[in-house]
């Protein structure tokens, strides 16, 4: 939560080493990195709202969400 909190907080749309914004996807605008984890967000610019839309473990090059495998 401290490195969500820290990475977020500020500028969550500006790309860093461990922010990006995802391909086109149905899940969300943006990811952010965080050791084996990746959490995906979108941001209402409006009133700089952050929702976490989903947080997945990646192994390799997949992508686990609650377990199980899906595509991104």
């Amino acid at each position: 939560m401290d490195g969500i909190q820290a990475q977020l907080t500020y500028e969550p749309t500006v790309a860093t080493r461990n922010r990006k914004p995802t391909r086109p996807n149905s899940i969300a605008t943006w990811e952010l990195r965080l050791g084996d984890f990746r959490f995906f967000y979108d941001v209402e610019e409006g009133v700089r709202i952050v929702e976490v839309q989903r947080i997945a473990q990646k192994r390799r090059n997949l992508f686990l969400f609650r377990g199980q495998q899906e595509d991104v």
